[in-house]
């Protein structure tokens, strides 16, 4: 991997893991159009993702702040809610990443057919998610946070967006804009930092050297610095977006993608 693919991909991470596009499903268009393969991605995939979740922190810093401000006064407030709906958002993830890890990694290696089927599926959701008008809810309830978990758990599949479906669901469940985006950047965190760790753990398996081989220290840096930046700039800007509630254009977006991927093998 040289620098300029590693700062290609690293800014498709940051940009598509906070738009509702699908980082996993651009990643593996991109790594399939650059011809890299599963063990040199190995090292860069744990790069970014940790470059995605530090981008989170420095958006979000007030908020995480004030949750573990609220926490530590152990009675139970707002802080002390919130956290507990994280929580529980990010128990249908964690069964899926423990028990049917390797299953989701063979679908992952099943080409980009499955990549342009899953954002088809992404395309239909948003666009579902912009035309009904649900009664809105002043605040997200521990039945609504594991529904939404349970989006963000479907979504581990390539092509189908993380923060697309789980805003996606949330608002189809009627909860607030405002509330919702805050919410979906804040609960992705625990699952990003989960699979970096899997992964880092995958990569000490094939062994260090091994995953780096191809891969050299500026492109990694490069890769990382480009995820974390356009991170940074993406979760900014799709707080406003969501508020705004202008995700049909990204409905559209991922619908021509989705065709493109599908195409493309055919070619």
């Amino acid at each position: 991997m040289d620098w300029l693919q590693a700062l290609l991909l690293g800014l498709i991470q940051g940009l598509t893991e906070y738009l509702p596009v699908s980082s996993s499903g651009h990643l593996t268009i991109g790594a399939n159009l650059f011809g890299l393969n599963g063990e040199e991605n190995l090292a860069f995939t744990v790069a970014v993702h940790v470059a995605t979740v530090l981008s989170t922190i420095v958006i979000l810093w007030k908020e995480i702040v004030w949750l573990f401000q609220d926490f530590f006064k152990f009675k139970w407030n707002e802080g002390t809610r919130y956290i507990v709906n994280i929580l529980i958002s990010m128990i249908p993830v964690a069964i899926v990443g423990f028990c049917f890890k390797d299953k989701v990694e063979e679908i992952f290696g099943s080409g980009l057919t499955i990549v342009g089927i899953c954002l088809l599926i992404t395309a239909t959701l948003l666009a579902f998610s912009y035309w009904a008008k649900p009664r809105q809810r002043e605040s997200i309830s521990p039945l609504h946070a594991f529904i939404i978990g349970i989006a963000q758990a479907v979504a581990v599949l390539p092509g189908l967006s993380r923060s697309g479906s789980t805003i996606a669901t949330g608002l189809l469940l009627g909860n607030k804009k405002e509330r919702l985006a805050q919410f979906s950047f804040l609960m992705v965190i625990p699952p990003i930092l989960g699979e970096a760790l899997l992964d880092a753990k995958d990569m000490v398996e094939v062994g260090v050297s091994t995953a780096m081989s191809g891969l050299p220290t500026t492109s990694l840096i490069i890769g990382f610095l480009a995820a974390f930046i356009s991170g940074c700039l993406a979760c900014k800007w799709m707080i406003n977006i969501v508020k705004r509630g202008k995700l049909i254009w990204f409905a559209l977006y991922c619908a021509i993608v989705g065709i493109l991927a599908i195409v493309m093998p055919m070619c």
